[in-house]
């Protein structure tokens, strides 16, 4: 079963987790030039890999994304994919769920979208949702009429169904790579500010993301409290530093192409009797009329 690959920002398996504690800027920066550099020495590996991937057929990848507004999930998911084949990569992001979602479990959703083995899953929020806005605004939970909710163990039910849950798509060959982008609430105040003056960001920009920022404190518990329960070498999470976009693309880019090569994959080898045919294939291809 896959193992988390090694990181600085690999969030510990043993609970310890203290998002007080977790960086929002790198340590050193290399610098603009050079994450833009590495990022793309990252997306061509990518590309190639991600090829061997599909014919190896034997793995699925799910990318989960999760982070407070304006982090920069799409961004990073559009710099880290970008060269990879859309034939062999689906995008999809869990909104406010609907009614027939919720007459499911809260996994139900987001288990309908899993990849299938040999493509490369990314949920732009995910079921983690439920342990976090719910676990905020707990309102949320009447909406979803569960015959038994107890406050005082949902959530750590919740966590206990997310590791089996997971655990399970790890025993059948998904790879699942989970990544907060951490991002301080000094420059998220920064980028709202940016959406407000700049015309070509002003769609970008929602009262509502202001609203919850009101939260904040309320969040990074949630967010520590999800990440210190479900973080496991078969599911890691990475609490990447998001205040510096080109570090943060190229970190992710990075976590992304090493656990991929850690997997061992290679093309199919073709059966010996059908090479042996291969002549004659060829023989006939030469020699059409």
């Amino acid at each position: 079963m896959f193992e988390a690959v090694a990181s600085p920002f690999l969030v510990p398996f043993s609970g310890t987790f203290r998002i007080g504690g977790a960086a929002t800027e790198p340590s050193e920066d290399p610098g603009k030039k050079a994450c833009k550099r590495r990022l793309q020495e990252s997306v061509d590996k990518l590309h190639d890999l991600q090829r061997i991937l599909y014919a190896h057929d034997h793995h699925a990848v799910l990318l989960i994304f999760q982070a407070m507004d304006a982090a920069g999930k799409d961004s990073t998911i559009r710099a880290v994919m970008s060269g990879v084949n859309p034939a062999g990569c689906q995008v999809f992001s869990f909104k406010q769920p609907t009614k027939e979602e919720l007459d499911h479990d809260f996994l139900w959703r987001s288990a309908k979208r899993l990849p299938e083995r040999g493509r490369i899953g990314i949920f732009n929020r995910s079921y983690y949702e439920e342990t976090l806005i719910v676990k905020v605004h707990r309102q949320f939970l009447d909406s979803q009429n569960l015959p038994d909710c107890d406050p005082a163990t949902i959530w750590e039910e919740r966590y206990e169904s997310i590791r089996d849950h997971e655990k399970h798509l790890a025993r059948n060959g998904t790879v699942i790579l989970k990544f907060f982008l951490n991002v301080s609430k000094e420059e998220q105040k920064a980028r709202f500010l940016s959406r407000l003056d700049e015309p070509h960001k002003n769609w970008k920009f929602s009262a509502g993301d202001v609203r919850e920022r009101g939260f904040w404190d309320s969040y990074q518990q949630a967010y520590e409290d999800a990440l210190q329960a479900t973080s496991r070498p078969w599911a890691p999470w990475y609490a990447i530093p998001a205040d510096d976009k080109p570090f943060m693309r190229m970190t992710v880019a990075d976590l992304v192409v090493r656990t991929l090569e850690s997997l061992g994959l290679a093309y199919p080898e073709v059966d010996p009797a059908e090479r042996e045919r291969f002549d004659e294939m060829r023989n006939l291809l030469e020699n059409e009329a």
